[in-house]
């Protein structure tokens, strides 16, 4: 008959092992993510300049 409480505690420990990689792995993507330049551009900076009396 198979060892079941030990085949469990080895599925746990590689679940634990995984999650583990995945959460450090999401760390590093945020990190490097943050380290990034900004890709988004202020809608301030690039808004035309607005029109003054030059348009009648």
């Amino acid at each position: 008959m198979p060892d079941y409480k030990e085949m469990y505690l080895q599925l746990a420990a590689k679940v634990a092992n995984v999650v583990d990689i995945l959460v450090e792995a999401q760390q590093q993507g945020e990190y490097d993510f943050s380290e990034e330049e900004t890709l988004v551009s202020s809608l301030k900076n690039s808004r035309p300049e607005e029109k003054g009396s030059d348009q009648e």
